[in-house]
């Protein structure tokens, strides 16, 4: 019986459709580097930029590069970006820009493999992407909040998630503000009028959402490094004492997990940055990350610990390991959600891990009551407004517990290795992720990640046991009653006495009904199911009377 719901349940997971990618409009080009030139005022909202792309060509007979850069419409009230000039190679080219496209003419057609430095002239005051405005003590800030594709609110990019590329910014600010960016800062200069520039770039190539600057009056420490990085704070200057407090710890415990367990940081530094434009959480921008101002509280609370862990876990999946479209997101936020609950159990124990993975099946649980077909691998996302759901975060961190538990720590640990060391620095696919697994496991495990990423809804299993003195077994019968084709759900069930857990036995469900026969000597006290919490389900077990 076994053997013939496993075919069937193989069969029809087999089935499902895997997506393509999302909606974004390609174009045969690679960006190789960005430089941003900023200018920023007191006294005007309204930036000044320049931009020089640095595009290689990947096919022949382009005429027309497009990039993204929100102009300005009575949409937006008049903010938004205008283009004063457009130039390559010091020749001025014609361009046009309509819904929030900004349309350049190439010289001459493409050539596969050349590549050409595009310079732009714009400026304007930003619908959003880059925040200006006071700070919860009253004092002026500009800091970018890109997440998922706003960066084109102020930067002409290629606003995508797979397009990584190196970038630098020079910003040119009154001397009063410090600022903060990406990478290593390799410069900073007074300049006439009581300005600064200063100078940050990031040699690693980022996906474009990653991008970040910060420019406030800060207070900076330099906390320490971990393996020559150097882990800095950077807090509003009137948050200093506070500041310096929470973001002490546990930052370099955390890089020195990860560094050991997955594989090297990529970046020059990490930052944890106080931010007016991240809303009661943080963001992962590479090297350089944007926390809540209300993380700043002088407590050192859990919930912020474990923001920061969630954020430092990004810079391995997300910033380094980034997914190739916006379909696979929960490559960065379940990996992300996942590895803080790692670390918890490596830092404060087995107890607070297991408390986290049931308050984060709870939380699933509830949302898949509402949605119950609701995928964690989109299907050609076209609306950024749904790129993350509670279950890209908790279904995704549950998935990647669940292979843990299938597979074993040293294959879990061995896929997830060779996994980073593959994609590093580039871009996957849950199918790059599934075939790293593989890989290290030596089984096929499309069936599991059709089953949990390609498909709605959770197990929902009731059931009941008795014990059959004359067999000396304990029967256990199950059902799964969640709508749809039965999941296939490998489970433990433990048989306990008067003195605990006496035998666990593993079992592999199925079918809609099963029933399963345990040997033992004498009539358990109790029968459990999951008792080492491995398996994303609802479920209920009760004893049926004689």
């Amino acid at each position: 019986m076994i053997r013939s719901a496993l075919l069937t349940v193989g069969f029809l997971l087999s089935a499902i459709a895997h997506p393509g990618i999302d909606t974004y409009p390609r174009q045969p080009v690679d960006v190789l580097h960005y430089d941003f030139d900023l200018t920023l005022s007191d006294s005007t909202d309204e930036i000044v930029g320049r931009a020089i792309v640095d595009i290689k060509f990947l096919a022949d007979g382009l005429k027309t590069l497009e990039l993204d850069l929100v102009e300005p419409s009575s949409e937006h009230t008049g903010k938004g970006m205008t283009v004063s000039s457009v130039t390559i190679l010091d020749r001025v080219v014609p361009y046009s820009q309509s819904r929030d496209r900004l349309s350049i003419v190439l010289p001459e057609p493409s050539r596969a493999g050349a590549s050409l430095p595009i310079s732009i002239a714009y400026h304007g005051v930003p619908v959003t992407g880059l925040i200006i405005g006071p700070n919860r003590h009253g004092d002026r800030t500009f800091f970018s909040d890109n997440w998922p594709n706003k960066a084109r609110n102020w930067l002409p990019l290629i606003d995508h998630i797979s397009d990584k590329a190196t970038c630098r910014f020079r910003v040119n600010a009154p001397s009063h503000y410090q600022v903060v960016a990406n990478g290593e800062r390799i410069e900073t200069t007074n300049l006439p009028g009581s300005r600064t520039r200063t100078v940050w770039r990031e040699s690693v190539p980022i996906a474009p959402w990653l991008f970040a600057i910060g420019v406030a009056e800060f207070a900076v420490e330099r906390v320490g490094d971990y393996d020559h990085v150097p882990i800095e704070t950077w807090v509003y200057a009137k948050d200093r004492g506070a500041g310096f407090y929470d973001f002490a710890v546990p930052t370099r415990d955390v890089l020195a997990f990860f560094s050991t367990w997955i594989g090297p940081y990529s970046y020059e530094k990490l930052a944890n940055v106080q931010s007016n434009s991240v809303g009661g959480g943080g963001m992962e921008a590479a090297s350089n990350i944007f926390y809540s101002a209300d993380a700043v509280t002088g407590t050192r609370s859990a919930r912020w610990r474990n923001v920061i862990i969630h954020e430092i876990a990004h810079q391995w999946f997300g910033n380094a390991v980034t997914e190739r479209d916006w379909d696979d997101v929960w490559l960065s936020e379940g990996f992300a959600t996942y590895f803080t609950s790692l670390f918890i159990e490596h830092a404060y124990g087995h107890d607070e891990f297991l408390a986290g993975l049931k308050a984060s099946r709870k939380t699933v649980l509830e949302f898949d009551a509402k949605n119950p077909d609701y995928r964690v691998v989109h299907d050609r996302l076209a609306d950024m407004s749904k790129v993350t759901t509670v279950q890209t975060y908790q279904k995704g961190g549950w998935t990647l517990h669940m292979l843990r538990g299938l597979l074993g720590d040293d294959k879990f640990w061995a896929g997830i290795r060779d996994y980073y060391r593959s994609y590093r620095g580039a871009n996957a696919s849950t199918d790059d992720f599934r075939r790293a697994m593989e890989g290290a496991a030596g089984v096929d495990l499309k069936w599991f990640f059709d089953q949990w990423l390609y498909r709605g809804g959770v197990p929902r299993i009731s059931g009941n046991w008795r014990y059959d003195a004359g067999g000396k077994v304990v029967v256990v019968e199950l059902h799964q009653t969640q709508p749809g084709v039965p999941f296939r759900v490998p489970l433990e069930v433990a048989v306990g006495g008067e003195g605990g857990v006496v035998r666990v036995e593993r079992i592999d469900l199925t079918d809609r009904h099963q029933q399963f026969r345990i040997a033992s000597d004498q009539a358990p006290a109790t029968v459990t199911l999951d008792p080492n919490v491995r398996v994303l389900m609802g479920a209920e077990l009760v004893l049926r009377s004689p």
